[in-house]
């Protein structure tokens, strides 16, 4: 009998350190070796070493490079090294090919059998999480699934009637709430540190629209739990600010303080520099803190803007974790109006008032911090300087999605709209260009949806159709150019594609795809 549960003890415990193996990142796993890899650089994409699977166990690879090393390794060695241990992740082969004289509807409905992933596999030397449904990637280097995305991309695959997808992916994103607390930025366990704009409820909501009441009730746990995370509840996370008439409001605060896993080198040389100005030299602390605002622009998905940073120009300023974003609040907002209304449909009343009410003070605490009555616009709050940011965004239209504008503020927002953000492929992301790639003059499918979305919901029809039909054109058109629906477009000069960012343009594409697939619904081809 001893010695059975001598047995389980050291079963469970090797369950355990395998568990916590799987979830630790690699640099964490690595060490030197990671960081060698990064550096070098062995691959010019610095996600592709965090999403190779190792061939053998790591502390044997590990004590293999050991032995390479010694005091120096050449990079030709280093490159030898990491092919012989690691499988290197490439695109998925296919046999699909794009045939530009189809319609855009057939050619994206044929994508998402491209777009699909089974589900996962347990691999213990891998950084993915594994998902025990079936769901869709974006595309390209983007071979997981990614948080916000996905809501998007339901709304093509709602217009698909793949609605056995869109249960499997939010199956899939609740399954994660209730394994690690969060939602993640994706399934990798080097964005276990972060998670991504809340659209949780808006998924649940657009299922529980086809499906009735009972999708309410089935996600309410997680419904809650997703909301405890934001809010500090089950962990310290700081993503709550105390604003200066005491309401709360929410910030993006990654948990990490080091270079981006999966941007590596980006983030260390540009940290590096930056701690050798002479403004920072005597900072110890500066290093960590501009990784983490780093980090906290990703988890932002506005990975990287001028509404993050300082100077409103330069990435070397960034300070993301001081701006209380006004997109995110209307998110935190959306949450909260659903947990009221899932909790009035289960019969807790006590609840369903208490999530109205918070939804009230932050309604008010939005319109009070963000709205900006000389730009007739809403705008990000430094909440750190005490002062609304002086960059305008798309980010300030979304006020219209959430309906949380005033019916006067709203026909000053179509005002603002039409003569500075409203270009020829639709509306541009920011004011400013900077060279990254969330600035102009680039529009986002995302940012396009709620913008149309926004002005229905306030009647203004004439603005909705107008954006709409500006982005149909810019992505058929690109569509007959390139045979590709892409990541990302130039709405200024709509011949040119769409620069910035630490990677070239990706092609697929999960939002692309979905928000396309409804706005030709709605307004025609």
């Amino acid at each position: 009998m001893k010695r059975l549960l001598f047995l389980s003890c050291i079963l469970l415990l090797s369950l355990s350190a395998i568990s916590q193996l799987s979830t630790l990142p690699p640099d964490k796993i690595y060490g030197r070796l990671f960081t060698d890899v990064q550096l070098q650089p062995v691959f010019p994409d610095s996600k592709t070493f965090v999403d190779c699977t190792s061939k053998r166990n790591p502390d044997e690879i590990i004590n293999s490079y050991r032995l390479l090393r010694k005091d120096s390794v050449s990079k030709k060695a280093l490159v030898k090294f990491v092919f012989e241990n690691f499988l290197v992740p490439f695109d998925s082969p296919t046999d699909y090919q794009t045939d530009t004289s189809e319609t855009l509807e057939n050619h994206i409905n044929r994508l998402w059998k491209v777009l699909k992933h089974e589900p996962d596999k347990t691999i213990s030397r891998s950084s993915l999480l594994p998902l025990p449904n079936p769901y869709i990637v974006p595309g390209g280097r983007f071979r997981e699934i990614y948080y916000w995305d996905s809501y998007f991309t339901m709304l093509g695959l709602a217009q698909s009637g793949e609605w056995e997808m869109i249960e499997n992916m939010i199956r899939n994103f609740s399954f994660l709430i209730q394994r690690y607390g969060h939602i993640p930025n994706g399934n990798r366990s080097y964005y276990l540190s972060r998670s991504q704009p809340p659209f949780f409820s808006l998924m649940i909501q657009l299922l529980a629209d086809k499906k009735g009441n009972a999708v309410y009730r089935e996600y309410l746990n997680s419904l809650q739990k997703e909301y405890d995370y934001w809010m500090d509840k089950t962990a310290p996370t700081k993503h709550l600010v105390i604003m200066p008439n005491s309401s709360i409001l929410n910030r993006y605060y990654d948990q990490d303080s080091i270079p981006r896993q999966e941007s590596y080198r980006e983030d260390y040389l540009l940290a590096l520099k930056e701690s050798r100005e002479p403004d920072h030299i005597n900072n110890p602390d500066f290093f960590a803190s501009m990784c983490r605002n780093l980090r906290s622009g990703a988890e932002s998905g506005w990975d990287f803007s001028s509404r993050w940073f300082a100077d409103g120009k330069n990435i070397s300023t960034i300070k993301t974790t001081d701006i209380i974003p006004v997109d995110l609040n209307g998110l935190l907002y959306q949450l909260e109006l659903t947990l009221a209304h899932a909790y009035k449909i289960t019969g807790n009343t006590g609840n369903y008032n208490f999530y109205l009410q918070k939804s009230n003070v932050r309604k008010a605490a939005i319109n009070t911090y963000c709205w900006n009555e000389k730009g007739k616009w809403y705008v990000d709050y430094n909440f750190a300087r005490r002062l609304q940011s002086s960059e305008y965004t798309a980010a300030g239209i979304t006020p219209l999605f959430f309906n949380i504008a005033s019916p006067a503020q709203a026909t000053e927002i179509e005002s603002t709209l039409n003569r500075k953000f409203l270009k020829n492929g639709g509306v541009v992301t920011t004011l400013r260009n900077t060279g990254q790639q969330w600035d102009a003059p680039n529009g986002w499918a995302p940012l396009e949806w709620m913008a149309v979305k926004g002005m229905e919901n306030y009647g203004k029809k004439s603005t909705a159709r107008e954006i709409a039909t500006r982005w149909i054109k810019l992505n058929r058109d690109v569509y007959k150019r390139t045979g590709k629906l892409m990541e990302k477009y130039n709405v200024e000069n709509t011949t040119l594609e769409a620069g910035g960012g630490e990677y070239s343009g990706q092609d697929g594409f999960g939002w692309t795809n979905g928000v396309l697939l409804k706005l030709m619904a709605l307004y025609g081809k």
